[in-house]
């Protein structure tokens, strides 16, 4: 076995261990590579979060149900290829349009929409840790908003989250 399919099944081993009785987390593997082991998942959050804000009234929005999809890369793992997390705007298994999630630490305009920033690379330590703390994202029990290193991923959500959740308890 080669060393990274040796690092795909402990990711794996590791995820299972994690998730498999968490009730608000559903995993599932969504492709295999030509070993057999999972090197794309998607994961299923069901929590109550902020999906966007009302243009005018600058309120906030909620979804109760989020998707992730991670994937990894060929050359993972590497300094120089991380895994993707990215939240999708479609249900792959219905392709009806979902929310997702309105995050600092989540991108939520433009071409990189839903792509996830874990602001914590020196202590990542597999991807069960990532899930879990996206999680906390989507709990808010964890956000990045003010603008310093590591930036927000999106600022627009960060300032947001500075001039109106905080101040009118949203967050």
């Amino acid at each position: 076995m080669t060393g990274r399919d040796r690092r795909l099944a402990y990711e794996y081993g590791e995820l299972v261990k994690r998730l498999e009785h968490h009730p608000e987390i559903r995993l599932v593997v969504e492709h295999r590579n030509a070993n057999g082991l999972p090197n794309r998942y998607l994961v299923w959050y069901s929590v109550r979060s902020i999906a966007g804000i009302d243009e005018q009234t600058a309120k906030p929005f909620y979804a109760d149900r989020f998707v992730m999809r991670i994937d990894i890369p060929s050359d993972y793992p590497s300094v120089d290829a991380p895994a993707v997390f990215r939240f999708l705007t479609e249900d792959p298994e219905t392709h009806v349009k979902i929310a997702h999630p309105w995050h600092p630490n989540i991108r939520y305009y433009g071409d990189l929409a839903g792509r996830v920033c874990l602001n914590a690379f020196d202590s990542f330590t597999n991807l069960a840790w990532g899930v879990l703390r996206v999680w906390e994202y989507l709990r808010y029990e964890r956000y990045h908003a003010v603008n310093e290193p590591p930036y927000p991923e999106d600022q627009r959500v960060a300032a947001w989250v500075i001039r109106v959740a905080e101040p009118n308890g949203y967050i």
